[in-house]
């Protein structure tokens, strides 16, 4: 029996959702602006150079995910990554799609 065969249908639902909240740029740059300290939304949005209301959609999708988590200290929100491995799987992600690419002139 191969992996594929032994993953059950709810399995396939959890990667496909953690795949969706993962398949936007914005939502990439978010998490990769994470990977050294918690930040709040007005850093994400001088960082990232996207506006207020756009970073904090996909932060509330990020975290819809269990991808961020949410911290408040006095009137601030800081924004940090649940799993700091989550950098690392991005990486290697990224890392296939530049593999894939080498054998074929883009995706399409």
């Amino acid at each position: 029996m191969t992996q594929v065969q032994t993953l059950q249908k709810e399995q396939f639902e959890k990667i496909a959702f953690l795949s969706k909240s993962l398949s936007d740029v914005n939502r990439l740059r978010i998490l990769l602006s994470l990977e050294e300290k918690q930040e709040s939304v007005s850093v994400l949005v001088e960082k990232l150079g996207l506006s207020q209301p756009l970073v904090s959609h996909h932060l509330r999708e990020l975290r819809r995910a269990l991808l961020v988590s949410v911290e408040r200290k006095g009137p601030f929100v800081y924004y940090s990554l649940t799993d700091k491995s989550t950098i690392k799987r991005i990486r290697d992600l990224l890392q296939l799609a530049e593999n894939l690419l080498a054998q074929k002139n883009g995706f399409g």
